[in-house]
């Protein structure tokens, strides 16, 4: 039987690979981007709640979702502009959110059903100066663990790939947020250019690819499955060690000392 997927943000990174993959491996696949051009991709623009119900005809109809399309943001907690935040999170929860309530009803009344939410490792390990991108991704993750036993009993599993540090050109595209005169530019500086060094050092998109097609094939898809940055030894480790010399560790990995 051919399944149906969506995958958001397709027009790169982690989006292409998943898509070029599943349909490598036979599944429709609807990719979209927020300028498609001529690119054959479906227009979605996640910060424009009428681009997101523009899409409710071809949700109803498809069988798995790939929330993958959101922005990576950095900033002083004490210096991020409330529009910018209120952008973040439009961007990276109410828009993926309201896609999977518009495509969960039919997957439901069909008995089958993924929806695949991309978050990161650092709703995991909270990190410094980038507390609005964690907590966008840790509110998605809760939407999906939390919405998970309402729709197992119809054949339709909710899950969230956890990616680590990924080589995809996102640094380019992070947004920043910090004042002329921040107290904080000097931490802040160090913090960025240890995560543009990770990622420029991480896995590639078609890994996380990778683990997402195993979470949609799963049988029972698990809660989490996290990809990069060593994830099966920092896991296990963080459920040993104290919260403290976990966050200790984290900051430290971006050459934070406190």
């Amino acid at each position: 039987m051919e399944r149906t997927a969506l995958v958001t943000g397709a027009s790169s990174g982690i989006g292409k690979a998943t898509a070029a993959l599943l349909t490598a491996r036979g599944y429709r696949v609807f990719g979209t981007s927020r300028t498609p051009g001529d690119s054959g991709l479906l227009q979605l623009d996640l910060a424009d709640e009428a681009s997101v119900e523009a899409l409710r005809e071809r949700l109803a109809t498809i069988d798995i979702l790939v929330n993958n399309a959101g922005e990576s943001q950095s900033g002083p907690f004490e210096e991020l502009p409330p529009d910018a935040l209120r952008r973040l999170f439009q961007v990276n929860v109410l828009g993926p959110v309201r896609l999977a309530q518009l495509a969960l009803p039919g997957m439901r009344e069909r008995g089958y059903g993924r929806v695949v939410m991309v978050g990161s490792m650092l709703a995991s390990f909270p990190l410094a100066y980038r507390s609005s991108y964690v907590a966008t991704k840790a509110a998605l993750k809760g939407f999906s663990n939390g919405a998970r036993h309402e729709f197992s009993p119809f054949g339709v599993g909710l899950t969230t790939v956890e990616p680590g540090s990924i080589n995809t050109g996102i640094s380019e595209r992070r947004t920043k947020y910090i004042a002329a005169d921040s107290p904080h530019r000097r931490e802040f500086e160090t913090m960025l250019a240890a995560l543009d060094r990770n990622e420029k050092a991480g896995i590639s998109a078609e890994k996380v690819a990778e683990v997402i097609v195993k979470a949609i094939e799963a049988k029972n898809p698990r809660q989490r499955y996290a990809v990069g940055s060593n994830a099966p030894f920092v896991f296990a480790l963080r459920r040993v060690v104290p919260a403290a010399v976990a966050e200790k560790l984290t900051h430290r990995r971006h050459n934070l000392k406190r």
